[in-house]
């Protein structure tokens, strides 16, 4: 067949495992993959770290900068936790991407492994549905100098790290005061986040066509205090006005130790990451599956 899709990225993943059970338990599925794609017509190119912890040999190899340079689509072989960690750095170049589950929830991964070999074909000749996500671009802010820079595909938190007791947050969005909340911490969450850390502090669910934020307090000391939904336009700043342990974490992949009086600052991202769908795909289809709606309803 004709790929649309002439260089083909294949990324696994990629964090090093101390015991190496990861990779090699990786490397068959990968191997799989990779001999697919190259059977499409596809000139496949292994991303470093997935060659060097899977032990995948036979195909040239490229760090990421280099795949978003070069590459026409990346496919991500793995869980939630490595899409989140690829997207970021490859949003940039507006690669775009197409996952594979090879994990637990698979909310961005949609793509069962059993169901590859079926489901990819028509998406490399270019049957699919795009699906754009918004990015965070987040600052750590300490006597006016920026001591922390990142993006977030799910979300911000803020929170009281290992130490006992609520910590005091003072809110301000586009400048304007909300209120200093005392909580275990807050979330600030994308629409793709809304299914994560913020759904379990009793956030919405955010269709990720809506371009807005939501604001979720952790355990607030106030129970009048609801999670808020932003526009994405909006800045939100969090300064630490309590003299405890605090910690910022950026999808939960990255973080910054924080002091009393830093603060930090969340603006929408110029980029946005490219995710590529089956067609037909629906995202209420991926709720109901991976939610457990319906479950033990008559004729559903």
């Amino acid at each position: 067949m004709n790929s649309r899709f002439r260089q083909v990225a294949l990324i696994g993943k990629y964090q090093a495992v101390v015991d190496g059970s990861q990779g090699s338990r990786s490397r068959p599925a990968l191997a799989d993959v990779a001999a697919f794609l190259q059977a499409q017509g596809c000139a496949v190119v292994i991303e470093q770290q997935t060659a060097a912890n899977a032990g995948l040999s036979g195909y040239p190899v490229l760090d990421l900068p280099a795949i978003g340079r070069q590459c026409d689509l990346g496919l991500v072989v793995g869980g939630d936790g490595t899409m989140l960690g690829i997207g970021r750095q490859l949003a940039s170049y507006g690669v775009p991407l197409i996952g594979i589950n090879h994990g637990r929830l698979g909310f961005m991964t949609d793509i069962p492994f059993g169901s590859f070999e079926s489901v990819l074909p028509p998406m490399l000749r270019g049957e699919y549905e795009e699906d754009r996500r918004l990015l965070m671009h987040a600052r750590v802010l300490r006597d006016g100098a920026c001591v922390f820079d990142g993006l977030a595909m799910n979300d911000v938190v803020v929170h009281r790290g290992g130490a006992a007791g609520m910590v005091e947050l003072r809110v301000e969005v586009d400048g304007h005061f909300v209120a200093n909340q005392r909580a275990d911490g807050l979330i600030v969450s994308t629409p793709t986040g809304s299914t994560a850390y913020s759904l379990s502090a009793g956030g919405p669910i955010l269709h990720p066509a809506i371009a807005g934020w939501v604001l979720a307090p952790i355990a607030p000391h106030t129970l009048s205090n609801r999670p808020v939904v932003l526009s994405s336009d909006s800045e939100v700043a969090i300064e630490i006005v309590s003299d405890r342990e605090a910690i910022a974490n950026f999808d939960m992949q990255s973080l910054s130790s924080l002091q009393p009086g830093d603060r930090i600052i969340v603006r929408r991202s110029e980029h946005s990451v490219r995710f590529l769908h089956p067609r037909g795909w629906s995202y209420f289809d991926t709720l109901r599956q991976k939610l457990h709606w319906n479950e033990g309803v008559a004729g559903l």
